[in-house]
Parts: C-alpha cells; sequence; structure tokens
C-alpha cells in the first residue's frame, strides 16, 4: 500500500504522519488490494474560526476509489472521523466481496447443463418444519414453479422431491 500525506496551509509533524500512518494501517483489515492511500490535511479559517479539514482518497484494485472529506476544529478529531467513515465504507465494500450470491433455480431443460458447469452451493431455509406426506410434498411441487422441495416426512427424514428433465419427478 503506498500512502501519500499532504500538508495544505499546515506544516505536518511527525506526530501528525504518524498518526495518519495508523489509522491507514487500520484500513488493511479488510482485504481490499488497497493501492495507495493518499491524505489530504489543510488548515481553513473562515469567520475568524479556525478549522481542519481532511480528505482520504483510497485506490481499490478493481473498484472503484472511495474518497471521505471530513471537517473538524481539531485535526485529530477529523482524522479520526474521516478514519470511521471510510471502514464503514471498506467494510461494505467487503462484505460484498464476500457475501454469497443468490441464483434463481435452473429450469428443467438447464439441469442437464449444470452439471458440468462450475459448482456452486446456495444455502436454502426450509419453509415447513412440520412432517407432512410425501403425496402433499407432490401436490405442493406441481403447483410451484420450484424445481424441488426439501420437507420431512412422517417418519422424521429429511427428503428432497425433485423434477427431473423428463417431466417425472424423483425423491431422496
Amino acid at each position: 500500500m503506498n500512502l501519500s500525506i499532504v500538508g495544505k496551509q499546515i506544516e505536518l509533524t511527525e506526530a501528525l504522519k504518524d498518526y495518519v500512518q495508523g489509522a491507514a494501517d487500520s484500513l488493511k483489515k479488510y482485504n481490499l488490494d488497497i493501492i495507495s492511500v493518499r491524505c489530504v490535511i489543510s488548515a481553513d479559517e473562515k469567520n475568524g474560526k479556525k478549522g481542519f479539514s481532511v480528505e482520504f482518497a483510497i485506490n481499490l484494485a478493481h473498484m472503484n476509489t472511495v474518497v471521505i472529506k471530513q471537517k473538524d476544529k481539531d485535526v485529530y478529531a477529523a482524522i479520526d472521523l474521516a478514519n470511521e467513515r471510510l471502514k464503514k465504507v471498506l467494510r461494505r465494500q467487503h462484505d460484498k466481496k464476500t457475501s454469497l450470491k443468490t441464483k434463481e433455480a435452473p429450469k428443467i431443460g438447464e439441469i442437464e447443463e449444470m452439471e458440468y458447469s462450475e459448482d456452486e452451493i446456495v444455502p436454502m431455509q426450509l419453509e415447513s418444519y412440520k412432517p407432512i406426506e410425501i403425496d402433499e410434498a407432490l401436490e405442493e411441487l406441481k403447483e410451484s414453479d420450484k424445481q424441488f422441495i426439501i420437507f420431512h416426512d412422517k417418519e422424521d427424514k429429511v427428503r428432497v422431491l425433485y423434477k427431473r428433465a423428463d417431466s417425472k419427478f424423483g425423491l431422496y
């Protein structure tokens, strides 16, 4: 990770540089391939009030650049607030990157094609945990556009009833 710190109308002390370095290092935990971090610290004075503005620009591999601007009376407080906002954005990016992507259920003709495609696990939840007869599950599957139904039978076994490509039904 490449870090550059720029001061506009403010002298960058070693303590300030170390503080920004620590803030930038805390962003590594999100494993997002951070290419570079640019921090611009500037002193502002409006209407006789002194304040500081901090801007972080983070370049991420294969993603858009993240830019956060924060103003405060204290330069360290501005860095902290900007860093917290950066963490929130990077956490969201990390969650998007690592979350499972659910797909639509395959159509009947696509089942055989899927056997040769890349394996993917799609998590599902049972709609009902009460035991039902196989005939009831078959009627439910016929009435719906679902590809399969997972249910508990009367013997308390977890069963899967599915539509086959030849318009018949299979049972596990």
